[in-house]
């Protein structure tokens, strides 16, 4: 989402730190490539004239022009001043003292509020016990779409049955979940193409009825500053705790993730990151603010890799490893780890510096790539994946028609699998396989 910004701040700071002293003059000519940056990144342009001055005032001070590397200092200060614009620190879901707690998800038609409904409720289920509700009583088939994603989630959802009044739908869902132990509700209400009295009388009615401990407006990061401006006007009108923003892995520019706190006053709290189910993310603005200032996100890829690597499958990789016997099954299974973990574009962002190494760059990883190759390893026979050598010409054309690719393809697999394992079996031999395993564990 932030690529454009990334690389041109990149560029900017490049020559900011290529120079060995810094004047006012090259602090001011940076300055206004940033200001240009964050203005064509869709960023309100009143909150880049307050971010660019604040940033002036702290980097033309003495102690950063005559430090030993200013350029360095800037992008310090840059860093820690995109770290406050987004809200210093991560706001967490505020459950109150009520037993079921509800949250009440607001927006307009198209955000994603009924996936995001599922999405959180898959979060929160880790801990608490979740409910879900569907108010949704004007778009064909929200209610079972929900019902759907609840089931698929393992969540509780809420049966109106011939209810058509949002407000009593409500009321009753969280008598309902009291009745069932239910230690969260969330509500996904009906959205419109914009905002009208019709839709925010019903939002007062529900919020008056059901006293939610949390309001949260879903936005789509597709929409730019319409969505900070929507946002504001639902605060005005009905108030608002917080801001989930979907589509943060589309084309969006990240203007309206960076304009938030500044223009609403209410933090961003996740982040959607992907159409699947389990894509929906805590936002850390620290963590945030270094991967677009391409210092990476080392923090989230260790999170990621801890909630989906399979323990035991590492341990037997390891062990495989230690014996100096790293098989196609091995290499197959570490594929599935690694798909698990999502995107390998997004992966490698949240390493520092990866992003610019050029080769990489220009390489794009395809996800696409992971799966033509589990399908070429499922194709080998079992003797095959433990004994590479045995694959001869023969057998090259039958697993490339097994597994719909081109025997090109195959030779290409088992020329990288062979470098791999050559660089495996030096690392063991170095005595390096736990440090290896302890940082890089797909």
């Amino acid at each position: 989402m932030f690529e454009s910004l990334a690389e041109k701040l990149e560029g900017i700071f490049k020559k900011l730190k290529g120079r060995g002293v810094l004047n006012e003059e090259s602090v001011n000519a940076a300055l206004k490539e940033i200001r240009m940056a964050l203005l064509e990144a869709d960023v309100n342009f009143k909150v880049v004239k307050d971010f660019i001055e604040d940033v002036r005032l702290r980097a033309i001070g003495k102690e950063v022009l005559e430090s030993i590397t200013p350029g360095q200092q800037v992008v310090k200060i840059v860093h820690d001043r995109l770290v406050e614009l987004m809200g210093n620190t991560s706001a967490n879901i505020k459950f109150g003292s009520r037993i079921p707690a509800t949250i009440m998800l607001v927006g307009l038609q198209g955000c994603g509020k009924t996936t995001t409904a599922a999405k959180l409720a898959l979060i929160l289920s880790r801990e608490k016990k979740v409910y879900l509700v569907s108010a949704d009583v004007y778009r064909p088939a929200a209610m079972e779409q929900l019902a759907v994603l609840g089931r698929q989630i393992k969540a509780g959802v809420f049966d109106a049955g011939s209810l058509r009044d949002p407000v009593k739908i409500c009321v009753e869902a969280v008598e309902q979940a009291k009745k069932e132990g239910y230690e969260v509700v969330i509500i996904d209400t009906a959205g419109r193409l914009h905002i009208d009295d019709l839709l925010m009388e019903e939002l007062r009615k529900i919020k008056d009825k059901v006293n939610p401990s949390e309001i949260l407006y879903v936005a789509d990061a597709m929409t730019g500053q319409d969505a900070v401006n929507v946002g504001t006007k639902f605060n005005e009108l009905i108030g608002i705790d917080g801001v989930i923003m979907t589509k943060m892995d589309g084309d969006a520019r990240g203007g309206a993730a960076l304009s938030l706190k500044a223009v609403v006053g209410k933090p961003l709290k996740f982040v959607g990151i992907g159409e699947k189910i389990d894509a929906l993310e805590v936002f850390h603005p620290e963590r945030m603010a270094s991967r677009i200032l391409g210092m990476g996100d080392i923090l989230s890829l260790v999170e990621k890799a801890q909630a989906t690597i399979d323990e035991k499958t590492a341990r037997e990789m390891e062990q495989s490893l230690r014996k100096g016997d790293f098989s196609l099954e091995d290499f197959r299974n570490q594929l599935q780890q690694v798909k698990k973990m999502g995107s390998l574009k997004d992966m490698m962002g949240m390493i520092p510096g990866m992003g610019k190494i050029k080769a990489l760059k220009d390489a794009q990883p395809d996800d696409k790539e992971l799966i033509k190759i589990t399908a070429m390893i499922d194709s080998m026979t079992k003797k095959e994946r433990y004994n590479y050598l045995i694959i001869d010409g023969r057998r090259r054309k039958r697993i490339a028609l097994g597994s719909g690719t081109m025997v090109q393809d195959v030779n290409r697999l088992l020329k990288n699998y062979v470098e791999i394992r050559k660089m495996m079996k030096k690392i063991n031999q170095k005595g390096g396989i736990k440090s290896l395993m302890r940082n890089f564990p797909f």
